[in-house]
């Protein structure tokens, strides 16, 4: 299946679904997928700068698109952060390296996690949802030889849903595996 087919999908599949299940009266009310941003915070990064490039390769791998560092905002002495240095790395997709990241997330890497079953289903309340995971292994770009540290990630899904039902309805269409 190719990533034009997921786009496919949501326009001849999920849009009638949605329409049907939430009563709309047009297609431009269905929600939308705007935007999946891939997210990593490294702590450790203080003491060795290393890390960051590690992750951001990474990152970059898991994507298909540059990942950016992400830098402090302000010092914090307990932590030994001083203002602009890099503590994590993050990437946005959008278009069709979202649908294609989507598709390798859904049917690839998250089968991959030991005892799987299924990821919460605990939205933020406007309709956009946060998935956290462990280990940067479950992604077959990640080659397990070279890996130094685990690292874990959170990936958000950001959607044009009002409320948080129409947000899981249409995440799960899209194929999440969400707890029953």
């Amino acid at each position: 299946m190719n990533t034009a087919s997921l786009k496919q999908d949501y326009q001849e599949r999920i849009v009638p679904i949605l329409m049907k299940e939430f009563n709309y009266t047009t297609v431009m009310q269905c929600p939308k997928l705007t935007k999946i941003v891939l997210n990593q915070g490294l702590g450790d990064a203080v003491a060795d700068k290393k890390i960051i490039d590690v992750a951001q390769a990474e990152m970059t791998a898991i994507a298909g698109q540059k990942a950016v560092a992400t830098l402090s905002k302000k010092d914090i002495a307990n932590f030994k952060v001083r203002k602009k240095m890099p503590i994590g790395v993050r990437v946005t997709l959008r278009g069709e390296r979202m649908y294609e990241f989507l598709e390798r997330l859904v049917r690839v890497a998250l089968p991959r996690i030991r005892d799987f079953k299924g990821i919460p289903s605990k939205m933020d309340g406007r309709g956009n949802y946060t998935l956290g995971i462990q280990e940067q292994i479950i992604f077959p770009e990640i080659n397990i030889d070279n890996i130094t540290k685990l690292l874990g990630m959170n990936i958000t899904f950001v959607t044009t849903a009002q409320t948080d039902e129409e947000g899981f309805a249409l995440l799960r269409e899209f194929g999440l595996p969400f707890k029953k």
